[in-house]
């Protein structure tokens, strides 16, 4: 399961040691919640669709001897959906093919029972309106019923009976940074990862957290300060678009986009590596889901880049490779495996992108060229059809329809 954080918003525009101990105790009682009814263009990406669709429609312009205009060849392959709000939309999850749950700013909280043709707004009874909007829902996971809310300021939610009622989860103040995304792996266990690179697991909904990781990431590049990875000596701050792929690997980029890092189960500590380019990292991901796959990378300026099959996470420096695609400057925030072939990227502008060779080679996606803002976020949910949602704000939502 992807965990994708929505500090691609602000790219578009130290925790003790002490504090890993083995087990972290809730030091709060915890207090169930009912869950009720919410009452409720541009020209230079016209430009974009148009040099991005001229490849394709020269392709075909030779293959058939007919000329054809940039734009009309350009796929159109998404449709938006209606929501009950216009707020920014920053993750969704389904615990099944037809019922799922969708979150974003301003205390945006939505529910569909139809796979995602409609979709319902909820609220929590216990929050007064004043105080729901304050709360950025950000990551959201659910798996077999049970389901987990991330949002800022920080709060945990917790459900046991597929979002019915809800508790709200105590976390320890002595956490080593902020909590930055959860992923339901089944009945009362979950895995948390902070801002610090500190990972826990639990396996009684919350009570108690176990550590992973021996130390958080500023403590081990400022011990290891001879590592040769560029900005990683004498590293502090924090670290942005934690992602974790199907097996429990994860991947984060520092804070100043300098370079980025790789954790796998077992391991006590988190592995620095190069860019290898001067350009600042925008987001980072896995190749189908699986770090041995490859990872992605895109950087300003609208570039991607891709690594081949089973990097070896030892080294400084990965072998990535440039895509092809033509954005006209405008950052790319998300890249998403369909399958192995067809790959889409989404960015700034609502501009979106295709590949349908592994990555080598995007032509432009004029699905949301109508409507203004930018896109964060693209999921591809194979277990239940392979459908798949991209999200972005002013309540932009675009369901994959093939």
């Amino acid at each position: 399961m992807k965990i994708f954080l929505p500090s691609a918003l602000a790219l578009l525009a130290t925790g003790a040691a002490s504090a890993f101990a083995p087990s972290v105790s809730a030091p709060r009682a915890f207090s169930s919640t009912s869950l009720s009814m919410a009452a409720e263009g541009s020209d230079r990406r016209t430009f974009v669709a148009k040099t991005g669709a001229a490849a394709t429609a020269a392709s075909i312009a030779a293959a058939t001897g007919l000329p054809m205009d940039a734009e009309a060849a350009a796929t159109q392959l998404w449709e938006p959906v209606k929501l009950p709000f216009e707020d920014t939309l920053y993750d969704i999850d389904f615990d099944s093919a037809t019922h799922g749950y969708l979150v974003g700013s301003r205390g945006a909280f939505a529910e569909t029972n139809d796979g995602g043709k409609t979709w319902e707004a909820r609220s929590f009874s216990n929050l007064d309106p004043d105080e729901e909007v304050t709360y950025r829902f950000q990551i959201l996971s659910f798996k077999d019923g049970e389901g987990w809310v991330l949002g800022k300021p920080t709060l945990l939610l917790h459900t046991k009976d597929n979002g019915k009622t809800w508790e709200r989860i105590p976390l320890s103040p002595k956490l080593p940074g902020e909590p930055s995304a959860i992923v339901g792996l089944g009945p009362g266990k979950a895995e948390m990862i902070t801002s610090s690179g500190a990972i826990y697991t639990t396996e009684n909904a919350g009570r108690n957290w176990k550590a992973q990781v021996k130390e958080t990431i500023d403590a081990t590049l400022n011990r290891i300060s001879s590592s040769g990875v560029s900005g990683a000596s004498y590293f502090t701050g924090s670290i942005t678009n934690q992602v974790r792929d199907n097996d429990g690997a994860y991947l984060a980029v520092s804070s100043r986009g300098n370079f980025f890092l790789t954790w796998e189960p077992g391991q006590d500590f988190w592995i620095p590596h190069n860019r290898g380019t001067p350009r600042r990292i925008q987001n980072m991901g896995f190749v189908e889901g699986d770090i041995h796959k490859g990872l992605w990378m895109t950087l300003n300026g609208g570039k991607v880049f891709i690594s081949p099959n089973e990097p070896d996470l030892t080294k400084d420096s990965f072998d990535f490779r440039e895509a092809d695609i033509k954005t006209g400057g405008y950052g790319v925030t998300d890249v998403a495996y369909r399958n192995a072939d067809e790959v889409w990227a989404v960015g700034g502008s609502n501009t979106m992108y295709v590949s349908f060779d592994g990555g080598k080679k995007f032509t432009f996606d004029k699905s949301a060229n109508n409507y203004p803002g930018n896109l964060y976020n693209v999921k591809f949910f194979k277990e239940f059809g392979n459908m798949g949602w991209a999200l972005g704000s002013n309540g932009l939502l675009l369901r994959y329809r093939g």
